[in-house]
């Protein structure tokens, strides 16, 4: 039997559970399907910051710069932070700030949902949602995203991998998993 089939007893989420990692990697849809699974709310930074300036995220890029984009979302994800212990998706540059590291730190737990180059660009190559890969040659972009961000990816609480073959839901095991390893942030049956 696995975790899923027993609802009886219930998970206890004692810490927002802050997902990071690459665009692509899944935080949204692991996310989601978590948040459901531990019967707590899902929140997703980059959907909060658009719905308070009313523009996407690449209006914001594209009107305001990133730096303007990214004072924002240390923002959004302070205030998201002192909710009641969710599970919160973050875009992919969120970690990169040494004020977010600290502030999900102090308030949560760090989820790394880790993915190789190969597996991202398959997921993200064609959607043109990402502002930050509007370029001449959207997988070199990618690639230098990936070897600039994964030494920081490592510094999170815990790191869950991910791989083509893998649903969404073996991924929210593989989460839940890693997650009891802590009782500081879920308990559960």
């Amino acid at each position: 039997m696995n975790k899923r089939d027993d609802a009886r007893v219930p998970f206890q989420l004692h810490k927002t559970v802050v997902l990071v990692g690459m665009m692509g990697a899944g935080k949204t849809a692991v996310g989601t399907a978590l948040a459901r699974q531990l019967s707590v709310p899902f929140r997703d930074s980059d959907h909060a910051l658009e719905a308070a300036a009313n523009r996407t995220i690449a209006e914001i890029f594209s009107r305001d710069g990133e730096t303007f984009f990214r004072a924002r979302e240390t923002q959004v994800i302070g205030r998201l932070l002192q909710d009641d212990p969710a599970i919160l998706s973050t875009g992919g540059g969120a970690f990169m700030s040494e004020s977010n590291r600290q502030m999900i730190s102090q308030r949560g737990v760090s989820v790394w949902l880790s993915a190789d180059l190969k597996l991202l660009w398959s997921r993200v190559r064609h959607k043109d949602s990402r502002p930050l890969l509007r370029t001449a040659d959207p997988l070199g972009t990618l690639s230098e995203l990936f070897e600039a961000r994964v030494p920081i990816y490592e510094q999170a609480d815990l790191k869950v991998q991910s791989a083509a073959g893998f649903t969404i839901e073996d991924m929210v095991d593989r989460v839940i998993a890693a997650l009891l390893e802590r009782p500081d942030v879920l308990t559960g049956p």
